[in-house]
């Protein structure tokens, strides 16, 4: 979906508590639910494309089986 999301007022909030460009929230069993807002300003649009989001997805995903990994041992 294109446009407000459930949490965007979240993902608002989070992208200018840190003064960022773009901010990713992702949400597990809110009160509206599970789900994620991803937003940037103008600027960071240019060079914020899906493919550099998707990088960055799996970098997360992949760090967080090395750490589940750890904590098994």
């Amino acid at each position: 979906m294109i446009g407000p999301g459930k949490y965007d007022d979240a993902c608002t909030a989070a992208r200018e508590m840190a003064q960022a460009e773009a901010a990713i929230v992702i949400i597990l069993n809110g009160n509206k639910g599970s789900g994620f807002s991803i937003q940037g300003d103008v600027k960071a649009s240019a060079s914020l494309t899906v493919e550099k989001v998707a990088a960055l997805l799996q970098h997360v995903a992949a760090e967080m089986l090395r750490d589940a990994e750890r904590l098994r041992t």
